[in-house]
C-alpha cells in the first residue's frame, strides 16, 4: 500500500506537460509554422502528461508512472480506433477523396511525414479521454453506488448488439451526412453488451449494480476533451472543419453546436472499444481496464 506522501506527489512529467501546453500556445500565436502545423499532437501530448500527473497525485497511481506498457497499448488501440472512424468519414476512399463529416486542411504535403502526424495525433485521443475520465472518477464522480435497477438477461443483450451491428454497417453501405450520430452510438450498443457477455467491465454491468460513476466520468470526459479539441483546433494551422446538415452554421469554434453532443458518447465508445480489445489480449476474463481505468470498487 502506498503512503500518503507518495499519493500526494505530483510527478515531474506533469510540469513538463504544462510547459509543453504553454510553450505550444505561445509559439502558435507568435506565428511559428512548425508548431502551427503540428499543434494538435503537440498540445495533446502535453495535456496527457499533465492529466496523468494529476491522476497520480489524486490516486497515487497512474499509467505513465506505474504501467507504461499499458499506456502504449492504449495509444495503439487509439490509433487503430480512429483509423476505423476515418473509414466511415471516407467510405469511398478507394475511389475518391470524399470526406463526409470532417475535413482536414493545410496538411503536410509529404505523405510519409503526414502519416506520422496522423498517427501521433490519433494516439492521443483515447489516452486523453481515459486519463480525464480517471481524474473525474477519482474526484467528483465518487458517490456510492445505489441498488441495481437495470438487470438485462443474456438474451435481452442480443437486442442492442443487433441494433449496434445495423448501425455500424449502415453508414458504410449508405454513406450519408445525416448518419453521423449513428457512428458515435452504434459501437457502444454493439461492443458494450459483448463486453458484458464476455465477463469484462461494461457500462451494462455497472448499471446493473446501480453504479453510474464510470458512465458519468466518461461522459464528462468527452465533454471536456471535446471542447478542448475544438478550442485548440480553431487556431491551429493544420486543422479540421465539419459538414453537418442540421444547424451547421451555428458554431462554437469550428464545430456546429449540435456536434458537441457527440463528444460524451464518443468517450464511452472509446472506452468500450479499449476494454474489448484489451480483453482479447487477456487469458482470463478480467481486463486491465478494470484495474487501471475507473475501477468500480
Amino acid at each position: 500500500m502506498q503512503s500518503a506522501s507518495t499519493k500526494a506527489r505530483f510527478p515531474i512529467h506533469g510540469f513538463i506537460g504544462a510547459a509543453i501546453i504553454i510553450a505550444a500556445e505561445a509559439l502558435l500565436f507568435t506565428g511559428n509554422q512548425i508548431v502551427g502545423h503540428w499543434f494538435t499532437p503537440i498540445v495533446w501530448t502535453g495535456y496527457i502528461l499533465l492529466l496523468d500527473a494529476l491522476v497520480h497525485k489524486v490516486k497515487g497511481r497512474s499509467l505513465l508512472v506505474n504501467d507504461r506498457l499499458e499506456f502504449l497499448l492504449v495509444a495503439i488501440i487509439s490509433i487503430a480506433s480512429w483509423w476505423l472512424f476515418e473509414l466511415y468519414n471516407a467510405p469511398r476512399f478507394w475511389k475518391s477523396n470524399l470526406e463526409l463529416w470532417w475535413h482536414y486542411h493545410n496538411l503536410e504535403p509529404n505523405l510519409w511525414i503526414r502519416r506520422i502526424g496522423y498517427d501521433w495525433a490519433f494516439a492521443t485521443i483515447t489516452p486523453a479521454l481515459l486519463e480525464t475520465a480517471d481524474l473525474f472518477r477519482a474526484t467528483i464522480c465518487k458517490s456510492e453506488r445505489a441498488a441495481g435497477w437495470l438487470r438485462l438477461s443474456r438474451s435481452i443483450l442480443v437486442i442492442p448488439i443487433f441494433i449496434g451491428m445495423v448501425g455500424v454497417i449502415a453508414p458504410l453501405v449508405w454513406p450519408n451526412e445525416w448518419l453521423a450520430p449513428v457512428i458515435w452510438l452504434s459501437f457502444i450498443l454493439l461492443v458494450d453488451p459483448l463486453n458484458a457477455l464476455r465477463g469484462s467491465e461494461s457500462i451494462v454491468g455497472d448499471l446493473a449494480r446501480g453504479d453510474w460513476r464510470r458512465l458519468l466520468a466518461l461522459l464528462a470526459s468527452g465533454f471536456v476533451c471535446g471542447f478542448l479539441w475544438e478550442f485548440w483546433n480553431y487556431w491551429a494551422s493544420a486543422k479540421w472543419t465539419y459538414t453537418v446538415p442540421y444547424f451547421g452554421n451555428i458554431k462554437i469554434f469550428e464545430m456546429p453546436v449540435l456536434g458537441y453532443f457527440g463528444f460524451p458518447p464518443f468517450a464511452v465508445e472509446c472506452w468500450v472499444i479499449y476494454i474489448f480489445v484489451r480483453s482479447l489480449l487477456q487469458t482470463n476474463k478480467r481486463t486491465l481496464g478494470s484495474e487501471m481505468f475507473l475501477h468500480t470498487s
